[in-house]
């Protein structure tokens, strides 16, 4: 069966849904384009330019990169806890998801402005908030629109949505190589990008419409729960395949981060003169856009689990050649295998949960966000230290690089062990209607 054709489990009444499963997808694909793209990896082809400009160093561009993933780290933990908030302060609203990723869009597009006309004192707060809405409109988004393309019967349209921060990423990078070709100030750069966040923003605005979907007091959904059997205990998934998910996940963010936040800066270092250097970025970019468009070509059914894997193999090779083969050549195909299972994996892993906590998708995508976000943590700083003891920026990057390489190594063979361990096990269809 196509993964883009309505499944046949899905009654037809749903297949009137008065919006159309492109409408969604390719509205989720530009918010994560925003809250992702821009939101979160704009600093990185930027960068270059803002060390060019001395007004960072390398160090303290690892802590101002580490901020951002604070906090993407927070604003997961946000979603994953927001049943618990609403509980606690039940004078707060109930808002739609869409109301929230609006909210949060509006909220990156001003952040990024905000980087061009503060000072550096006031970096780290910004990037913090800027990963906070990048995490709250990554989960909500994600939730929103993977329920809204399941209820239609097109569950495997949900990987263009993925395809979202490899454009964001593309376009940030083709701007920052014209602007550093004109010798353009960082500041200016933070500047386009802000404008160009709120024009992607508004392009989606009206689409985002208020959702049925809202955040409910915790006194709620238990009462919605006690109404139903949990569907995860009804096919036995228990709680060490969730914490195995959950840490595997993990070891994706910290796997990928060291080379995607400094891949502009290492490929610098090592060649120099190359005029190429600013199209590694890019190359990621559409190495992401790649993998999450083959992504929705997987037939469904199988176990997502080998898919997993083999995106941590393909990530852990792409960090390998960069290390044997540092020219142009390596860098170039390391760039484009970075990327290809980037976001193929968070759809990957996403779905898992919706398999694995169906009842609960919203709060556990949360968690892996957040154990995403820790990883990503992770990265940054310990470049920083390596920083103080390596002989050298390029030995500091080798050797952050190879233990990179081996937690990817880690994380695939958790997923190769829980494939065998715990076999796919799939509801009835009565049972998931």
């Amino acid at each position: 069966m196509n993964p883009l054709r309505p499944s046949d489990n899905f009654p037809s009444v749903l297949m009137k849904f008065s919006v159309s499963p492109w409408t969604i997808a390719l509205t989720g694909m530009v918010s994560l384009a925003v809250a992702m793209g821009i939101g979160r990896f704009a600093f990185t082809p930027l960068l270059p330019m803002m060390l060019n400009d001395g007004v960072i160093g390398l160090s303290a561009a690892s802590w101002l990169a580490t901020a951002n993933y604070v906090g993407y780290l927070v604003g997961a933990l946000l979603c994953m806890f927001q049943p618990w908030l609403w509980a606690r302060f039940p004078r707060l609203p109930s808002l739609a998801f869409t109301q929230l990723v609006r909210g949060g869009l509006l909220a990156t597009a001003l952040l990024t402005l905000a980087m061009a006309w503060t000072d550096m004192p006031a970096w780290p707060l910004l990037r913090f908030l800027a990963g906070v809405t990048s995490g709250v409109v990554f989960v909500f988004t994600s939730g929103w629109c993977l329920s809204q393309l399941a209820r239609l019967g097109f569950p495997g349209m949900g990987g263009v949505i993925y395809m979202g921060p490899g454009a964001g990423i593309v376009l940030s990078g083709l701007f920052a190589r014209g602007m550093l070709a004109w010798e353009w100030a960082a500041a200016t750069g933070w500047l386009i990008f802000g404008l160009l966040a709120f024009m992607l923003t508004a392009l989606v605005w009206r689409k985002l419409k208020v959702s049925d979907e809202r955040l409910l007091p915790l006194s709620s959904r238990l009462q919605n729960d006690a109404n139903l059997t949990s569907a995860a205990a009804r096919i036995g998934h228990g709680p060490v395949e969730m914490a195995l998910l959950t840490m595997a996940y993990g070891i994706a963010g910290f796997g990928y981060i060291i080379t995607a936040t400094f891949l502009p800066v290492i490929a610098r270092a090592a060649l120099p003169s190359s005029p190429w250097l600013d199209l590694f970025w890019p190359l990621f970019g559409v190495g992401v856009m790649t993998g999450a468009w083959l992504s929705t070509r997987i037939r469904p059914g199988g176990d997502l689990r080998w898919l997993l894997l083999c995106g941590y193999l393909i990530q852990a090779f792409a960090i390998g050649i960069s290390l044997w083969s540092p020219s142009l050549l390596g860098f170039a195909i390391g760039s484009l295998f970075l990327g290809l299972p980037f976001t193929a994996i968070s759809f990957f892993a996403m779905q898992e949960v919706r398999r694995l906590r169906p009842d609960t998708a919203a709060s556990f995508m949360g968690l892996l966000t957040a154990t995403y976000g820790v990883g990503q943590i992770l990265g940054p700083p310990l470049v920083a230290v390596l920083m103080h003891s390596a002989r050298s920026p390029g030995e500091t990057f080798t050797l952050s690089l190879q233990i990179a390489a081996a937690s990817l190594l880690l994380g695939a063979a958790i997923f190769g062990w829980m494939a065998r361990v715990y076999p796919v096990k799939r509801p009835s269809l009565k049972a998931d209607l």
